[in-house]
């Protein structure tokens, strides 16, 4: 068995994801192993703490609306794809490994992530699906639930460590006739049946046909607009009869995993739906299945202007992260969408939100605008800060007692954590969100104010608002896109390019406020204890070369990476936690702060590598 050093750089801080030759056979077959230890390691813990707490009931999640049509009693794994190529065989052999060795695993099919998510929770919270999400095609990935979490950066490292501590075991135990096995790996359609015949198998790998998969996930959606809005409900005898929405929205699938439930969901609310590349295709033929891209959405757009529709949404390849464009056919701002649907969450909440004397949180990432803190304590909310990803902002809503009531990324994820459905980052149920919120809700906000747009203009209140009501009433934003520039060789550098310009900040903040109070104590507490002298090149810097880079009132904050907030915007530089690139964005209240900022983030960079440098001053606004 080999020794997997070349996967390691698979194994990153959300999940494992990487080239498609590095999923080889024997790699598949030994992380299904992995997984097998995993999953009933967790149970065996489990059971025990149930013992030791006198509680003995069944532990299965199963919630009333969802009616899986198979309730096992083994442990369950649930097991999903996307549409990339060799995602199939690689969850079929992931299925095969975990039912030969004792667990019972339910093969959902080509799905989406958040419909993984959505059904491990009827069972025990062990889920696995294969996906590079919006990776470009040629990119394998797997993301996984162990009791309803996703695992840490920690998590993944230590599957890492389990799957080659156990390969080095089983190569020393190997016999001396079987010393040569492995010189030729078998395809990978073979690794999905075992070789012994006669190997004892209780259980089968269940597959479930789409309309069983697709069903209880409508259905369950359904009950959450039955319950926020009862008085749309036109049917007592069944209460899934209900008011469609006047709308027309267009969708845009990018070819990925929500082609099969696009049009089935949406046609259940809205009265016209138009599918844009709704064929499942892994080799993307319009482009990589990533909303966010520059120009990605141009089809979509005009599709929306053409029809003279409401809304366009489109989502990623895993279906896990939306981008909306508005009825005059221009993208929505990701940081204005993550407002949009925080003001979704914060009035719908339901009546133990209300209730709570304490004001609901809302985690936003640290690639979001300046403007958004503000806007978010507009609503009654507290803006929390947070690291980016998606996986890390889940893990923060299950802390006992958590306040969160909505979190959301620049990158287009957004998860509701208010009780109506599962928390989990679903790009189609946060666009239905907001789609009836549009209608209901804001209608009824637009419907009491005066009949006037912001420039005195008539507005027909017997219409829903649409989206250019509400975001022209935003604060303006030029930004730069979320652009990703080549790492720099750590070979060459004394410490990393975030750690340089981190401890560099903070030597020039401590210059320009002393007694620096309002330096974020997380980089106080990591320069206090650093052994990188990467500064002294720059300590000649004169105090009023300090306040030209930092002003007086910068704040400086390094959770994640380096952020500068300005009083008229921001900049944010941070090594990229799913490939081997810096991420940096700028923003500003206009296109000359913006440039300010970014020059200030240039003239930062290039005492330590003028290449980025000057790759950083070429960056252009959206």
């Amino acid at each position: 068995m080999p020794s997997f050093a070349a996967q390691h750089s698979l194994f990153r801080a959300y999940d494992i994801r990487g080239d498609e030759q590095y999923f080889t056979p024997d790699f598949i077959k030994a992380l299904g192993s992995a997984f097998v230890r995993l999953y009933k390691s967790y149970n065996a813990a489990k059971h025990g703490k149930l013992i030791a707490n006198g509680d003995t009931a069944n532990s299965d999640i199963c919630k009333s609306h969802a009616k899986p049509h198979h309730t096992p009693k083994e442990t369950t794994v649930i097991i999903g794809y996307d549409v990339r190529c060799d995602s199939d065989s690689m969850a079929q052999a992931l299925a095969t490994s975990l039912q030969e060795q004792g667990l019972q695993v339910i093969n959902l099919g080509l799905v989406t992530t958040p419909m993984m998510a959505f059904w491990t929770e009827q069972y025990d919270g062990h889920g696995i699906m294969v996906t590079a999400s919006h990776s470009a095609k040629g990119i394998l990935g797997i993301k996984w639930l162990v009791g309803n979490a996703s695992p840490s950066a920690e998590d993944i490292q230590l599957l890492y460590q389990d799957l080659t501590a156990f390969a080095a075991n089983q190569r020393n135990n190997q016999n001396d006739n079987n010393s040569d096995n492995g010189n030729d790996s078998p395809k990978l359609s073979n690794a999905c049946h075992s070789d012994d015949a006669t190997a004892p198998s209780i259980l089968s790998v269940i597959g479930l046909p789409t309309d069983i998969v697709a069903a209880p996930y409508i259905d369950a959606i359904a009950d959450v607009f039955i319950s926020i809005y009862p008085d749309q409900s036109l049917s007592a005898s069944n209460k899934r009869t209900f008011k469609k929405l006047d709308l027309t929205i267009v969708i845009d699938c990018m070819h990925g995993a929500t082609s099969r439930i696009a049009l089935p969901l949406f046609t259940t609310f809205c009265q016209r739906v138009i599918i844009i590349n709704d064929t499942p295709d892994g080799s993307f033929p319009m482009g990589n299945p990533d909303p966010t891209e520059p120009n990605r959405l141009a089809e979509l757009q005009q599709t929306v202007i053409v029809n003279i529709a409401d809304i366009g949404l489109a989502f990623d390849g895993d279906g896990d992260r939306l981008m909306i464009v508005d009825n005059s056919g221009k993208v929505i701002m990701p940081d204005h969408l993550l407002y949009l649907l925080a003001s979704v969450a914060i009035s719908e909440r339901p009546e133990p939100w209300q209730a709570d004397t304490v004001s609901p949180q809302v985690l936003f990432d640290i690639k979001c605008s300046h403007h958004l803190p503000m806007l978010l304590s507009d609503l009654g909310a507290t803006p929390i800060l947070s690291k980016t990803g998606s996986s890390l902002m889940r893990q923060q809503l299950r802390v006992d007692d958590s306040q969160i009531l909505f979190a959301g990324e620049l990158s287009g994820h957004f998860i509701f954590n208010d009780g109506y459905f599962t928390a989990y980052d679903d790009a189609m149920y946060a666009g239905l969100r907001l789609l009836h919120w549009l209608v209901y809700r804001a209608a009824l906000a637009d419907n009491a104010s005066a009949a006037v747009g912001l420039w005195g203009e008539a507005i027909e209140t017997s219409r829903p608002p649409r989206l250019t009501d509400i975001t022209r009433q935003l604060p303006t934003l030029v930004s730069t896109a979320d652009h990703y520039l080549p790492l720099p060789n750590s070979a060459s550098l004394q410490c990393p390019i975030v750690q340089q310009l981190a401890e560099f900040c903070y030597y020039l903040q401590r210059l320009v406020t002393p007694p620096f109070d309002d330096v974020d104590n997380t980089l106080a507490a990591a320069h206090g204890s650093s052994s990188c002298s990467c500064v002294s090149s720059v300590e000649h810097t004169t105090l009023a070369q300090a306040k030209q880079l930092l002003p007086s009132g910068t704040r400086l904050t390094c959770i994640d990476g380096v952020r500068l907030d300005f009083a008229h915007g921001f900049g944010v530089l941070r090594q990229s936690n799913t490939s081997h690139h810096l991420t940096v964005r700028f923003a500003g209240d206009s296109l000359a702060d913006l440039k300010d900022i970014q020059a200030r983030f240039v003239a930062l960079c290039r005492p330590f590598d003028k290449n980025l440098a000057a790759q950083i001053a070429d960056l252009i606004s959206e």
